[in-house]
């Protein structure tokens, strides 16, 4: 494929607010934080700025609020060369947030989906010309279920490319899977959307969703690569990559992002799992989701090596 290619992706935008502390606070404590990070965030937005650095002409689809974090995601998002003209501000809503409390014990996280809550089925047939000039879109579940399964059921119907990715991890109606093209949970997503048990054979799963209407089931296994599954074929497997990782935070939406450009560009399957292996094991290298995310030139260097 000689042109560029081109991704939608649709979902959440949030700022990441980490506090930095010694110890978590017991109940009705005050304790003393170490540092505190405003970090642009949201799976959507992370994908997207995935799909952009790698050269992808990348569109975004969701919402913000009218307020300071909106209009920082925005920017963020524009600097790595995102087309936000699909992204709607509300003027009565804020921005989504997730509060992140980091310490040596453990991690607690609050999210709050403000305008991510808001991003309707009607934005998508607002916006049904960018569905329509894209080769993938791709989805993920930190947005209402119904516009989903809405924006799914738009772009089989200009017969574009559907890559969802199932998290936060949830039960999913089967007229979603209908629609999607490739799903691509982590191992125990996958073992919830199958309905298995946590220790059942990782193929028969896979193969439990093909069962469901999914055409292509991809596995992220963390140190152990990747599986991935196409009807009426056999199981083929991806491994990982040994790197100095860094931070994790990004890894899931950076895989996601990498299959869908190298998806759109023309390449097979297998093939596109092994890009986006590379992509991920590059992104935790760096500190931070959507910072860490790497160029399609760093990649290429990467595979030379």
């Amino acid at each position: 494929m000689n042109r560029t290619p081109r991704v939608v992706v649709i979902g959440s935008l949030n700022m990441d607010i980490v506090v930095e502390a010694e110890r978590p606070p017991q109940m009705g404590e005050t304790v003393m934080g170490r540092h505190v990070h405003f970090i642009p965030g949201g799976k959507g937005a992370n994908q997207a700025v995935a799909s952009a650095r790698l050269g992808a002409q990348t569109h975004m689809i969701g919402a913000v609020g009218n307020d300071a974090f909106g209009s920082e995601l925005l920017q963020a998002l524009r600097k790595d060369g995102v087309d936000t003209s699909a992204v709607k501000t509300l003027a009565d809503v804020p921005t989504g947030i997730a509060s992140i409390l980091l310490s040596q014990r453990d991690n607690q996280i609050i999210v709050v989906a403000g305008a991510n809550g808001h991003c309707s089925p009607e934005d998508i047939d607002r916006h049904e010309e960018v569905i329509r000039q894209a080769d993938v879109v791709l989805l993920q579940l930190e947005i209402p279920l119904e516009t989903v399964q809405h924006a799914a059921a738009a772009a089989k119907r200009f017969g574009k490319t559907v890559v969802l990715n199932p998290a936060p991890a949830r039960e999913l109606p089967v007229e979603l899977l209908r629609q999607v093209d490739v799903i691509i949970p982590n191992q125990s997503e996958l073992y919830l959307l199958a309905e298995a048990e946590a220790d059942s054979d990782l193929e028969a799963a896979m193969k439990r969703l093909l069962d469901k209407g999914v055409q292509t089931v991809i596995t992220t296994l963390g140190s152990d690569g990747a599986a991935y599954l196409e009807r009426g074929q056999k199981l083929g497997r991806v491994s990982s990559h040994k790197v100095n990782v860094v931070d994790t935070t990004g890894a899931g939406d950076a895989f996601n992002a990498g299959f869908a450009y190298a998806l759109a560009s023309g390449h097979e399957v297998g093939e596109a799992v092994a890009f986006a292996g590379k992509v991920a094991a590059l992104a935790v290298t760096k500190l931070g989701a959507q910072a860490g995310m790497p160029t399609l030139q760093e990649v290429q260097e990467f595979r030379a090596q």
